[in-house]
């Protein structure tokens, strides 16, 4: 069939893997209503198209942390990329330079630091799970500051791992040869059996995350880094001015996609409150529910300085690896240059405000 969009890509997606694979990708926390909620809400707000705007052409070159990127679509962390496709994390760094854009690698990657930075010469962000000891946390950061990331972004929201229980009911297992790579030589890595109403990532993550972390937590990883710090998994307001408080060069507004707290409310749901209170002091991304251009355009609009993907690039990952996310990260180009034309905005700068309808309008 045509791939048109990426709900074809998930479609397809679904065919190709293995019934416990694809629903670690899909699923989320509980009964999924938070999942469900990230693309709802998108689906109720209103575009306001606008006539006789010369949109001959439309520029989607923005910056991020003063990094320039091709456009305001960066790539979430996803961990264990190896259970989309055999390439996994290397696959998707590829892409992510040939596209112009950052690639987030997952502390849980299937590919360590090193690899991926040798994959391509794209630029790069490492994402932070801060492990009991602090002494291995810091080992990663200072060896991605050593290959040339240029962030690193810290996530504050799993204390301890939402119950995804599609991964439970599936007793999720990691395949011969996949692994967390970046804790190789770090730690010791326990032997993980997996029982009954377990999976394997949910064990990992008992044994490898601190769920006693408070905001001091910025503090001690500036104490001993330049890069700057992301802090992903704001939903509200207070949290992030405690971020800013703290330090932060940028917050990623975020429910985890849904697979944590289930029953809180979408992220872009909150974002215009939590852009408010940041004031400009920060910058403010937003991830969870993006898959349509038309998407992006309304998280810019409601305070977003740019947008990342998950689930949308894994399932072109799934699809045909490295090929498939750069496919889908050009049918989320052309959409997102499509829809700002639509709407008369001829640069990300001019994507505002005014731009959405203020209130949902009757039927």
């Amino acid at each position: 069939m045509p791939l048109l969009n990426i709900f074809d890509y998930e479609e397809l997606a679904r065919r190709k893997l293995s019934k416990p694979f694809f629903e670690y990708i899909a699923g989320g926390a509980d009964d999924e209503t938070t999942l469900r909620r990230n693309r709802e809400a998108f689906e109720r707000i209103e575009l306001s198209p606008r006539a006789l705007v010369d949109v001959s052409h439309v520029d989607l070159t923005t910056s991020v942390l003063g990094q320039a990127v091709e456009m305001p679509v960066l790539l979430a962390p996803v961990a264990v990329q190896r259970l989309a496709h055999p390439e996994g994390e290397l696959a998707t760094a590829g892409a992510a330079a040939q596209a112009g854009t950052i690639m987030t690698l997952s502390t849980m990657a299937s590919a360590s630091i090193e690899e991926v930075a040798s994959a391509s010469n794209g630029p790069k962000w490492f994402q932070l799970y801060v492990h009991r000891d602090r002494n291995v946390s810091k080992s990663m950061v200072q060896r991605a500051d050593a290959v040339g990331y240029k962030a690193v972004c810290l996530t504050v929201d799993v204390p301890r791992l939402g119950r995804r229980e599609r991964d439970l009911r599936n007793r999720l297992e990691y395949p011969p040869g996949v692994a967390h790579q970046n804790y190789i030589g770090e730690v010791e890595l326990p032997p993980l059996e997996v029982g009954a109403g377990e999976s394997e990532l949910s064990a990992s993550a008992d044994v490898l995350i601190d769920p006693a972390l408070t905001w001091e937590v910025i503090d001690w990883l500036r104490s001993f880094t330049s890069l700057p710090v992301i802090v992903k998994g704001i939903m509200t307001a207070e949290d992030a001015r405690f971020a800013v408080d703290h330090g932060a060069s940028a917050i990623v507004v975020s429910n985890h996609g849904g697979r944590q707290l289930d029953g809180a409310p979408a992220s872009i749901s909150v974002l215009p409150e939590i852009a408010a209170a940041v004031d400009g002091r920060c910058e403010v991304l937003l991830d969870s529910g993006i898959r349509r251009g038309t998407d992006i355009v309304k998280a810019l609009a409601l305070g977003a300085n740019a947008v990342l993907i998950g689930r949308a690039y894994i399932w072109g990952l799934a699809v045909a690896g490295e090929d498939g996310v750069t496919q889908v990260l050009s049918i989320l180009r052309n959409e997102l240059e499509l829809a700002m034309a639509l709407c008369g905005c001829r640069s990300v700068a001019e994507v505002g405000a005014e731009v959405v309808y203020s209130q949902a309008r009757p039927d």
